[in-house]
């Protein structure tokens, strides 16, 4: 193992879209996850994890440099073609081009170097947070699904992280392994929701 990998990945078995290829998409693509994560706002999660696939399918690669080079309206159309990667599929492309750019620039196109030669948490979750579309949560959000589902825990994951590094329990896509894990992470968000508009009133 060279210098440039300090944290090993054990191999993802992912089942956050519930759809078999979806998940094989995601899990042995790096990239594909990293978009998924993106995706996973105001839209159900398990659509938003299968939007990789779809992308795939279309554009026949999800390679950062092919991605960013793409022509920003033809890839738009790709990603809003019914069924669409997301309920605003245009501008969620046009994010997605502006990620692979940001790979590309800061990470020679390996999106998984991004985790892997993270050597603490904090430095991770700021690499996160630099990504276009990704604020704290959900840097914290993708950091727990690395390092519960990944692997991926450099120094100080759990501390750094927080509620969403907690074991047994069903906050966050980082929580789903299976259909009855995905509808307890559903219910609790719901219920955070509700919670949250009626302290609001």
């Amino acid at each position: 193992m060279g210098d440039r990998h300090t944290v090993t990945c054990v191999q993802a078995h992912l089942t956050i879209a519930q759809d078999p290829q979806a998940d094989a998409v995601l899990s042995s693509d790096p990239f594909a996850l990293l978009c998924g994560m993106l995706l996973d706002q105001q839209f159900p999660m398990e659509r938003a994890f299968a939007g990789p696939a779809k992308l795939l399918e279309r554009f026949g690669t999800l390679d950062p440099a092919r991605i960013a080079a793409a022509d920003p309206e033809e890839f738009a159309d790709l990603a809003a073609t019914p069924p669409a990667i997301h309920r605003y599929g245009r501008s969620m492309a046009g994010r997605i081009q502006q990620v692979a750019a940001h790979v590309l620039e800061h990470y020679d196109g390996d999106a998984e170097s991004i985790w892997t030669t993270a050597k603490t948490t904090p430095e991770l979750l700021a690499r996160l947070v630099a990504l276009p579309g990704f604020g704290e949560q959900k840097a914290r959000i993708f950091a727990a699904l690395l390092g519960k589902q990944l692997g991926v825990r450099p120094r100080g994951w759990r501390e750094a992280i927080g509620p969403y590094a907690a074991p047994g329990t069903f906050r966050s896509v980082a929580d789903v392994v299976d259909a009855e894990s995905l509808a307890k992470v559903r219910a609790f968000k719901q219920a955070a929701k509700a919670a949250a508009k009626e302290a609001g009133r």
